[in-house]
């Protein structure tokens, strides 16, 4: 009889312990989230096309980064895109360098899988305060196989560089408040 109660007791301070733990979870996500948002004088968003003083001499580059930040930014939808002269907040960057380097060599010393590194100096500013909120300097890479279609390859490697680069951009802009 005195083993049963104990596991009765020992059952009932476990789930107390379970719940009193939920709380502090939950209680601590709270949290966490609310202070994750932008402002409420901040509604809209500029984001001119980035500037390219990178060197490295593809044309698009600095509309593809700019184009997929912007679509980064609609999908998000904390910001609503705005012109430059009506936005509450303005985003600018610049390329500052594209690196491609080897990462895998196979045999024979042929490199046979490549990494292109893009770094990009980026600005968030408060037009509605005229204030800097931030200016950080963002780098990211995409690979690419040295085989096949390279240039096809290449292309592939660019937009995963600019995929993750424009998800840092916008965490940065929309969540480190």
């Amino acid at each position: 009889m005195g083993l049963k109660r104990k596991g009765k007791k020992d059952s009932f301070r476990f789930r107390i312990k379970l719940i009193i733990f939920a709380v502090v979870l939950i209680y601590g996500c709270r949290y966490s989230f609310t202070g994750a948002s932008v402002p409420p004088h901040l509604k809209t968003i500029a984001i001119p096309v980035f500037d390219d003083q990178s060197g490295y001499g593809r044309a698009t580059l600095r509309e593809e980064l700019t184009n997929k930040i912007v679509e980064r930014f609609i999908l998000d939808n904390t910001l609503k895109i705005a012109d430059k002269s009506t936005a509450s907040s303005l985003l600018e960057g610049v390329i500052v360098s594209v690196q491609d380097n080897p990462v895998v060599v196979g045999t024979g010393e042929r490199v046979v899988k490549s990494r292109i590194t893009i770094t990009v100096r980026v600005g968030f500013y408060d037009m509605v305060k005229r204030t800097k909120v931030w200016e950080r300097t963002f780098s990211n890479w995409g690979e690419y196989e040295l085989e096949g279609n390279i240039q096809n390859n290449l292309q592939l490697g660019i937009k995963q560089a600019i995929e993750k680069l424009s998800e840092d951009i916008l965490l940065a802009t929309v969540a480190n408040w």
